[in-house]
């Protein structure tokens, strides 16, 4: 069964009701699957390839486009009419199900015309069961059973239906790798004795170059390029597809065509005849370097990795983007590799080079009759070249960008205690402030009142203390009887003149003497005995002053 896809784009609501932060998943989705072929979509995490698979099962609607089986438009048709087996990641199985039972539920739920005896569906579990290998656990629960054993089932159950289309959600990524390698094996055995059109959902470029007809590389919910596995890792349309396939990864490098000459650094490496002066990303493949003692390119090398009949030098290079660059030559070059430094030769074929700033690829040499030919030959077998030349397109980048920033969300709780929080905040800020604002004031009237009033401060408190010294330490023997009537006769005088400016200070001073000295010593005593016995002389002097 073809299946098209015309114009298809996806775009989910952000969340945020304030600002509008849509996110495009998949962006004007082309493409043409043929029939019986086994397709992979292929790309980073995010890029789109799973959205693609659920819209082309019915589970989610395009926003725009059209979906294909054939000559029938299935866009609107629930999953159950479209007639598709659907294998999921985590197996989906029904764990209090026998594996017998888990392959017959999909039958057991067909209705009306599609409706199948028990001996027909029985019939159809077994043919399907060993299909897959697995007709010897039909009585097993899936807990008794291997994570690729649980695989088998989930495929089974997915081919037992007879599906128009299979569909596989990255069905080999919960395996060990050991593991992984078999049931890869297996699911391209069975697409080829059914001939069921298969699109393969995957993130793993060995998987998809291993078991694919014909892949799709998307990124950003673009297609970035498509074509036959071999053909698009030897003639990438773009940087980021001749990053994305290879293992060891593509080795690049900063360089520059000048006058039909590519340069790698300083040095000379290929002639690029055609080609306009420009900065260039140039990207030689591991497997595209030849050791040659008088070769153009020079690296530094920092170590070898014996691998049996080939030998991986390891070595750096001030021009290269890359931490190390690897290169992949025969073990019987390894009598090349001398002292601190390498020198290579390098393939045409296995050099690619990049606009700088586009990111498009540039074709010289050779490079051009052969992607010419590569084109004619994917028509010829009917299939359709996409390629998109640059990174990707602006709109597309920047509405990603925006998503990538976009806020948080933000429940009830976080914008009440973000409210108290900037209330908080705001309440202290006007504290300060009035702080500010009236600590110089304060500062300023300070020292002016000090100014004034010092002379008065220092000439009152001095005067008291030492106008009350005296009468303490005079006093406290009581031995000179003569002194106490001067003192008292002075005293009133100086209270009467003085009792308006030091009124408070004076007789907190006085009884504070008195108090503290009161207890500790016999000068109290002593000092309350001459009180009273000057108290009457003290009164005469007051009734002769009268009588005079």
């Amino acid at each position: 069964m073809k299946v098209v896809l015309q114009n298809i784009t996806k775009i989910f609501p952000g969340r945020n009701k304030k600002v509008k932060d849509e996110v495009i998943a998949v962006n004007d989705f082309n493409l043409e699957i043929p029939d019986g072929k086994l397709v992979c979509l292929l790309g980073p995490s995010g890029c789109g390839k799973s959205t693609t698979l659920y819209m082309i099962s019915g589970l989610q609607a395009p926003s725009s486009g059209k979906i294909f089986f054939g000559d029938d438009d299935v866009t609107n048709l629930t999953p159950e009419n479209r007639g598709i087996g659907l294998v999921f990641q985590n197996y989906a199985l029904y764990p209090h199900m026998t594996v017998q039972q888990n392959i017959l539920f999909p039958l057991q739920n067909l209705k009306g015309e599609n409706r199948l005896s028990q001996e027909e569906m029985l019939k159809r579990v077994a043919e399907a069961a060993k299909l897959v290998q697995i007709d010897e656990y039909l009585n097993r629960k899936p807990s008794e059973l291997s994570g690729g054993q649980q695989q088998r089932v989930a495929i089974a159950r997915a081919l037992v239906k007879m599906p128009r289309v299979l569909l596989l959600d990255e069905p080999l990524s919960n395996l060990d790798a050991r593991l992984r390698l078999q049931t890869r094996e297996e699911i391209r055995r069975i697409q080829r004795s059914t001939q069921i059109t298969t699109i393969f959902v995957t993130h793993d470029q060995e998987e998809a170059m291993s078991i694919s007809d014909y892949i799709v590389i998307m990124k950003l919910g673009v297609i970035m390029q498509t074509g036959k596995p071999q053909w698009v890792y030897d003639d990438p349309a773009n940087l980021f597809v001749a990053k994305f396939l290879g293992a060891p990864p593509i080795n690049l490098f900063s360089g520059k065509v000048e006058s039909g000459k590519l340069y790698i650094g300083e040095e000379h490496v290929l002639d690029a005849k055609g080609v306009e002066d420009q900065e260039v990303y140039v990207g030689i493949r591991p497997e595209g370097f030849k050791l040659d003692k008088a070769g153009k390119l020079t690296c530094k090398v920092s170590g070898i990795d014996v691998m049996g009949r080939d030998i991986s030098v390891v070595s750096t290079s001030e021009s290269s983007l890359n931490p190390v660059v690897r290169s992949i030559v025969s073990a019987d070059e390894i009598g090349n590799v001398t002292g601190e430094f390498a020198k290579f030769n390098l393939k045409e074929h296995k050099v690619l080079i990049f606009n700088k700033e586009t990111e498009q690829r540039v074709y010289f040499g050779s490079q051009i009759a052969a992607h010419q030919e590569m084109i004619a030959q994917m028509e010829a077998e009917g299939h359709m070249f996409v390629a998109n030349e640059g990174p990707l397109p602006r709109e597309a980048d920047d509405k990603v960008k925006e998503h990538v920033v976009a806020e948080p969300k933000k429940n009830v709780f976080v914008k009440a205690f973000n409210a108290v929080k900037k209330f908080c905040v705001n309440l202290f800020k006007k504290k300060d402030g009035k702080n500010e604002e009236e600590v110089p004031k304060v500062i300023e009237a300070a020292p002016a009142e000090e100014k004034e009033q010092a002379p008065e401060v220092v000439e009152v408190v001095p005067v008291e203390e030492k106008a009350q010294e005296p009468e303490v330490v005079e006093t406290a023997p009581a031995e000179e009887n003569e002194q106490v009537p001067e003192v008292i006769e002075v005293a009133p005088a100086e209270e009467k003149e003085q009792a308006p400016k030091a009124k408070t200070s004076a007789p907190k001073s006085k009884a504070s003497a008195i108090k503290t000295s009161a207890p500790k010593s016999s000068a109290s005593k002593a000092k309350t005995s001459a009180s009273k016995s000057s108290a009457p002389k003290a009164k005469t002097t007051h009734t002769e002053e009268k009588e005079g």
